[in-house]
């Protein structure tokens, strides 16, 4: 954000009945704190988001812990750029149809656990090369990631990945980028191939707001005090539940139920949406 867009942002709180603004530099023509009177969180978000497209608009209360003391994040198109199934799909033949099952089901278009078997079920007969293939040549981290995990641990944050993917590729993405714990799905094999099914439980969206609920009890912490991170229909009751719900390159019903979506920027705008300049980053 520069000067010029926090000239604009005051006019537009103005013009929609905003009663007084006032600003803070978390990093100067980078990031600003807009302290609103006047108008409800979602009519401010709303305001910014229509009037400055450009930008990333995080809305949260003035009261409590900027940074926060818990970060669960999702793993696929969040942490990494990835849709792990799809990529693993490439190698049967069936990445364009699996892709469409994933897409629809993180819209939330489709029930997360049918879909999930449908597309696992895809997979049977794989060869379990695929996956370390998979790993070496498509998987990589977000622009950020490592950063930002390490400036949230830095700050006395644990770190938590929790996905619907699998702990074939979520254990080394966790390691990768300096989580804490992982929890993912499992899935089933034998004779170096894949059986089509996973281990149940299943991780769901439901699973998702257990573990961070669960993390929050772990720490001590109420779940005002924790960060979650994601992009899908899956993700939305562990944004809801957590005191600061940051959507990430996201489906539209998850970054309605966020407090905001970064569109635009790395990773790292979510640690100057906790109110961590540059100057506070732990570089990795």
């Amino acid at each position: 954000m520069s000067s010029n867009d926090l000239a604009l942002a005051r006019a537009l709180l103005a013009q929609a009945g905003a009663k007084r603004v006032r600003e803070a530099w978390v990093d100067f023509d980078v990031a600003v704190d807009l302290h609103v009177d006047g108008l409800v969180a979602p009519a401010v978000r709303a305001t910014l988001e229509s009037g400055l497209p450009g930008l990333d608009i995080i809305v949260q209360p003035e009261e409590g812990r900027r940074p926060k003391r818990l970060l669960v994040a999702d793993m696929d198109s969040t942490i990494i750029g990835q849709e792990c199934i799809d990529e693993l799909a490439d190698f049967a033949g069936r990445k364009a149809e699996i892709a469409a099952i994933t897409e629809a089901a993180m819209r939330g278009e489709l029930d997360f656990a049918q879909a999930l078997a449908a597309r696992v079920a895809a997979l049977a007969g794989l060869a379990t090369g695929a996956i370390q293939q998979t790993l070496a040549e498509r998987v990589h981290l977000n622009p950020g990631a490592r950063t930002l995990v390490a400036t949230m641990k830095a700050h006395g944050a644990r770190c938590v990945l929790v996905s619907g993917g699998f702990t074939v590729f979520t254990e080394p993405v966790a390691a990768m980028a300096g989580f804490d714990r992982q929890v993912a799905n499992r899935l089933e094999i034998s004779g170096g191939r894949l059986l089509g099914t996973v281990r149940q439980p299943i991780i769901d969206s439901a699973t998702k707001r257990a573990t961070l609920l669960g993390e929050c009890k772990h720490v001590g912490i109420g779940p005002e005090d924790a960060l979650a991170i994601g992009d899908g229909a899956n993700d939305i009751p562990m944004l809801e539940a957590a005191g600061l719900g940051i959507a990430y390159r996201a489906k539209p019903k998850a970054a309605a139920a966020a407090d905001g979506h970064v569109r635009h920027g790395d990773l790292t705008a979510i640690l100057l949406a906790q109110g961590i300049a540059r100057s506070r980053w732990v570089m990795a």
